[in-house]
């Protein structure tokens, strides 16, 4: 996917939703609501998981997999840092992996393995290139262990983790016209096709990525 139009700090409407703003629906969201939504739209947190070569490492996988190869970008690694610190994980892990913080660790420790194997490089300063290369190897061997681990469970930390910062963030909604939460307000025309009044048009519904595609 492309990544959001528009600073990170201010979402940006993009074309594909033409003067759709989603920030604009924030005094129809309850207070609680709003604050968590607009407090992703300011200043990230600081970092207090990850290390600053981890940190770096992390920023690098995360812009390769959610295709943010220039600016403005989502700051997903704070969003993630946080969790972790936090301890705020999905609730479950796969029993032949680590508790996430230590899977993101030596997870991000391989990748750098790896990086300095094929290009004698830290993976943060490789090629943008030979980052995608390191990356794919390891969802090429799907199932098969990595470095100990399983890749294809690795595979699902890095984007489970990545996704959910990312579609957090009010730029990613501006980009696919999500209108925000709908409490305390409410749908009133639900089905296909159906918009509601602060909705926007798509002026690209076939550009879907799996339109036509079997299912």
């Amino acid at each position: 996917m492309t990544a959001p139009k528009g600073r990170a700090s201010e979402p940006a409407t993009g074309d594909r939703f033409p003067g759709f703003n989603v920030l604009d629906q924030a005094g129809h969201w309850d207070p609680v609501t709003a604050g968590v939504v607009l407090s992703r739209v300011g200043k990230p947190p600081g970092i207090r998981f990850f290390t600053p070569a981890e940190e770096a490492a992390a920023t690098t996988l995360c812009d390769r997999l959610l295709g943010q190869d220039g600016e403005p970008k989502v700051a997903v690694v704070p969003q993630i840092d946080t969790r972790l610190a936090e301890q705020e994980t999905d609730g479950w892990r796969y029993a032949d992996m680590p508790e996430d913080g230590q899977a993101w660790r030596e997870s991000l420790r391989f990748l750098d393995e790896d990086s300095q194997a094929a290009c004698s490089r830290e993976f943060a300063r490789a090629s943008a290139e030979d980052q995608r290369a390191v990356i794919q190897a390891v969802q090429d061997l799907g199932a098969k262990e990595w470095h100990g681990l399983n890749a294809a469970h690795v595979w699902s930390l890095w984007t489970r983790y990545a996704c959910t910062a990312f579609y957090a963030h009010p730029s990613a909604w501006n980009e696919i016209g999500f209108p925000g939460p709908a409490y305390p307000r409410g749908y009133k025309n639900p089905g296909v096709g159906a918009r509601e009044s602060f909705e926007v048009a798509d002026t690209r519904p076939s550009d879907d990525p799996v339109h036509g595609k079997d299912r």
